[in-house]
C-alpha cells in the first residue's frame, strides 16, 4: 500500500505545489466520518477520548462499554481472537424498537388490531441468541418462527410454559411435521402452520381429526408484486414457495367441503430478505391486504396478516435502496404497513386484523460483531533508489529501453505541472514490456526487481501527487488498490463472513482502537485459510457503491492490532463453513455492569470456540485413533534413530494438546 498523503491533508516533503484547500486536522470526529460510523451505527456505536470504539446499547452516550477494555478482558481470561460479541442490551434495545414503532403506528392511525413481531429461528439457530430473543420477546408478546422440522422441535422446546407465545411453522413439510403440529396444538400452543403446497392442508386437515383439533391455519400467497435485491424472487409468481389465488381459492372451497373454513385464520407472504426499497414494501402488503379481504369475503375465518420477513438494515450507511442498505427505518417500515392494511379493510368494511411480521435480520443483526487481530502485513516498497538501478546497468552492460522509460517517469515526476496520468500510463506500458523481455529470456532477474522497484516507486508518487489535488483521474482510479497492502487477519472468511464471500455482501469493518491517530496505510484483508477467495476487499465508502481498500494503522511491534466487522448477528454464524477445517470462533454474552467496581460491562456467558478435536469429528476423524497412529511413527521413528526419546514426547506431547486447542490462530 502506498505511504501517501495523510488523510488530514498533511503533505509529504516533495517539490510539487498546490493551491488545494487543506483537510480538517485529524479527530476522532475524523475516524467517525470516514468510517461512516454514525451512519451504519445508528447511535448505537461511538468513540471515546482514548480512540477506543464503544458500544451504547441503548444510545445513551452516558453508558457506553469500551470495545478494546472488553479485549483486553477477554485475553486475560485466555480467550483469544477471533470472538463474536453479543450485547444482550443492544438487542433487547432493538426489539423494543420493533415494538414501540407498531404501537406509535397502531395508535397514530387508530388502528384496532394488534401487533407481534416473530423471531425467524434460521436467522440464528444459536440457543443462547434464541433464548434471549425468547425471554425479551415474550415481554413484548412476540413470538418464534420454525421454518423446518429440526427448527420445530428446538422452538416447541424453547417456548415450555409459554402456551400463548405464536409459534409459525414455514417451509416444506411433511406428515410427520405437521402431525407435531397438531399435538402441539392439542397440547396447549398458539401454533400456526403455513400452507406452502396444496398437499400440506390435505395433511392439517387428516391429522386434525384424527385427533379431534381445531387448528389455527395459515396460507402463504403468492403475490404478483415482486421484491427488489438479491433475494427478489422469494416473492412472484414464480416463488418458490406458496400458493396462487387460483390454488387459494380451492383451498378455501376444500376447508368449506371438511367443515373447518373458519380455521383458515391467517395469509401469509414473503417478497425476500433484506428490501431495500420501501416502494415494493408498500405494494405487496398493499396486494396482499386485498386479497385478504377477498378471501374473507368467500368465507375464509382470517383475522391475521403476517407480512413476512424483507425489514432490511443499513450495512453501508447509504440511506438508499442499494443491495447493502435500506431508504427506511423502522417507524417507516412500521407505519406504512399499518396504514396500507387499515386503508384497504376500511375500504372492504372489514375489522383491522392482528398483523405479524418475520423481522429477524432487523431484531438480531446489530447486537453480534466479530473482532479479530491482525497477523502481519506484506506491503509494496515505496522507495527506490535511482542509482542502484544506473549501477546495475552499468554492471550487466545492458540498457533495457523499459527500464530507460521508468528512469524517466521517475525523473519526470520530479518536475512542475507534470501530467501524472501520462507519466503513469508511461509507466505502465514500460513495466509490460519489461515482463515480456524477461519471459522471452532477454532480461535478467536483477534487472527485473529494479524494474517491478521502478514502478511501485512512481506509482506511490503519482498516487501521493494526485491526491493532494483533490478527487483521483479516472485513469488512476484502480490506483489505490494495486498499491494496497495486504493485512493477514487471524479469522476465516467462509466460517465468519460467509455472505461477503457468496453474495459479496458488504458489512461495516473498522479498527476498534487507535482512531485518535490517523490511518497512513490502505489495505486489503486476507483470511489464514489457503484459498485465494478469503479476501475482503470490497468495503463500505460513502461516494460509491464500495471501495476496494480500507483505511489502517501501521501495526506496532508487540502489539495487537485489532479490527472489528459489525451487525453480524443475521445469518453469519448459522451460514459458516468449515473450510480448512476451521472452525467456530469463541462467542461471548456482554451486558452493562451496573453494580460497584471496575470497569462498566458484564460477562455474562462464554461459548468457548470448537477444538480441533471437535472439528475432526465433525468430518469423521477420531481423534484418538490419530494421537495412537502418531505415537506408532514416533517410536518407528525412534528405533531407526531419526528422532531421540525427548524429541519424540515433545512432539507427541504437541499433538495431544493441539487436539483441545483453538482451530485458529492463538
Amino acid at each position: 500500500m502506498a505511504q501517501f498523503t495523510t488523510l488530514s491533508g498533511q503533505r509529504p516533503s516533495g517539490p510539487e505545489k498546490t493551491n488545494a484547500p487543506a483537510r480538517e486536522p485529524w479527530s476522532i470526529d475524523t475516524a467517525a466520518k470516514l468510517y461512516s460510523l454514525r451512519e451504519w451505527g445508528l447511535g448505537y456505536f461511538g468513540i471515546n477520548e482514548q480512540g477506543h470504539l464503544t458500544v451504547m446499547p441503548e444510545r445513551d452516550p452516558s453508558r457506553q462499554i469500551d470495545l478494546h477494555e472488553v479485549i483486553e478482558g477477554l485475553r486475560e481470561r485466555e480467550l483469544g481472537t477471533p470472538v463474536i460479541i453479543r450485547f444482550r442490551d443492544l438487542l433487547r434495545h432493538r426489539l423494543k424498537e420493533i415494538r414501540e414503532a407498531f404501537d406509535h403506528a397502531i395508535g397514530e392511525h387508530n388502528y384496532t388490531g394488534t401487533y407481534c413481531c416473530v423471531y425467524p429461528i434460521k436467522v440464528n439457530q444459536q440457543r443462547q441468541l434464541c433464548e434471549e430473543v425468547r425471554d425479551i420477546g415474550a415481554e413484548f408478546g412476540f413470538g418464534l418462527e420454525a421454518g423446518s422440522k429440526p427448527e420445530l422441535l428446538a422452538v416447541l422446546g424453547l417456548t415450555e410454559n409459554l402456551p400463548t407465545m405464536p409459534i409459525v411453522c414455514n417451509g416444506f413439510k411433511d406428515s410427520e411435521f405437521i402431525e407435531t403440529v397438531i399435538l402441539a396444538t392439542k397440547l396447549g400452543r398458539h401454533i400456526i402452520p403455513v400452507v406452502e403446497r396444496f398437499s400440506d392442508l390435505e395433511w392439517i386437515v387428516k391429522h386434525a381429526k384424527r385427533y379431534g383439533v381445531r387448528p389455527r391455519i395459515g396460507v402463504r400467497a403468492k403475490p404478483s408484486t415482486q421484491g427488489v435485491g438479491r433475494w427478489e424472487t422469494s416473492g412472484g409468481m414464480r416463488s418458490k414457495f406458496g400458493l396462487t389465488v387460483t390454488e387459494m381459492m380451492q383451498a378455501v372451497d376444500f376447508l368449506k367441503r371438511e367443515g373447518m373454513v373458519d380455521c383458515l385464520n391467517m395469509i401469509h407472504f414473503h417478497i425476500g430478505s433484506q428490501v431495500g426499497d420501501i416502494r415494493a414494501v408498500k405494494a405487496a402488503v398493499n396486494e396482499l391486504a386485498h386479497i385478504y379481504c377477498e378471501l374473507k369475503r368467500v368465507g375464509a375465518g382470517l383475522d391475521t396478516i403476517d407480512v413476512g420477513g424483507g425489514m432490511g438494515i443499513d450495512y453501508d450507511g447509504s440511506a438508499s435502496a442499494s443491495s447493502s442498505s435500506v431508504n427506511y427505518g423502522v417507524a417507516e417500515y412500521a407505519a406504512d404497513i399499518v396504514y396500507r392494511i387499515k386503508m384497504v379493510c376500511d375500504a372492504a368494511g372489514f375489522p383491522h386484523p392482528r398483523i405479524l411480521s418475520e423481522s429477524g435480520r432487523a431484531m438480531v443483526a446489530h447486537s453480534s460483531l466479530l473482532i479479530m487481530d491482525v497477523l502481519g502485513s506484506t506491503k509494496f516498497p515505496t522507495e527506490t533508489s535511482v542509482d542502484e538501478v544506473r549501477e546495475l546497468m552499468e554492471r550487466e552492460g545492458s540498457k533495457p529501453q523499459p527500464v530507460l522509460e521508468l528512469l524517466d517517469a521517475h525523473d519526470a515526476l520530479t518536475q512542475p505541472r507534470v501530467n501524472l496520468v501520462e507519466v503513469y500510463h508511461d509507466a505502465v506500458q514500460a513495466v509490460e514490456e519489461a515482463m515480456s523481455l524477461f519471459n522471452l529470456g532477454y532480461m535478467s532477474l536483477p534487472m527485473r526487481s529494479a524494474t517491478e522497484r521502478l514502478f511501485w516507486a512512481i506509482g506511490h508518487k503519482v498516487l501521493a501527487a494526485a491526491s493532494r489535488k483533490g478527487d483521483l483521474p479516472d485513469d488512476l482510479n484502480t490506483l489505490p488498490q494495486v498499491l494496497s497492502d495486504i493485512y493477514y487477519v487471524n479469522f476465516s472468511i467462509f466460517q465468519s463472513l460467509p455472505d461477503h464471500w457468496a453474495i459479496d455482501q458488504l458489512f461495516p469493518i473498522m479498527p476498534i482502537h487507535r482512531l485518535h491517530e490517523e490511518p497512513t496505510r490502505r489495505g486489503v484483508l486476507a483470511d489464514i485459510t489457503c484459498d485465494s477467495d478469503g479476501l475482503v476487499d470490497k468495503f463500505i465508502d460513502k461516494r460509491a457503491a464500495c471501495k476496494p481498500m480500507l483505511e489502517l494503522h501501521e501495526p506496532r511491534e508487540g502489539e495487537h492490532y485489532y479490527l472489528g466487522v459489525f451487525l453480524l448477528g443475521a445469518y453469519q454464524e448459522v451460514l459458516g463453513d468449515l473450510h480448512n477445517l476451521y472452525g467456530d470462533t469463541h462467542v461471548v454474552h456482554v451486558s452493562f455492569d451496573d453494580s460497584p467496581g471496575v470497569g462498566d460491562w458484564d460477562l455474562d456467558e462464554v461459548i468457548e470456540g470448537d477444538t480441533v478435536k471437535e472439528v475432526l469429528a465433525y468430518v469423521q476423524y477420531d481423534s484418538e485413533d490419530l494421537v495412537r497412529a502418531m505415537r506408532r511413527d514416533v517410536e518407528r521413528a525412534v528405533k531407526a534413530g531419526r528422532i531421540s526419546v525427548p524429541e519424540g514426547q515433545s512432539l507427541l506431547k504437541f499433538y495431544d494438546s493441539g487436539m483441545e486447542g483453538y482451530t485458529y490462530l492463538e
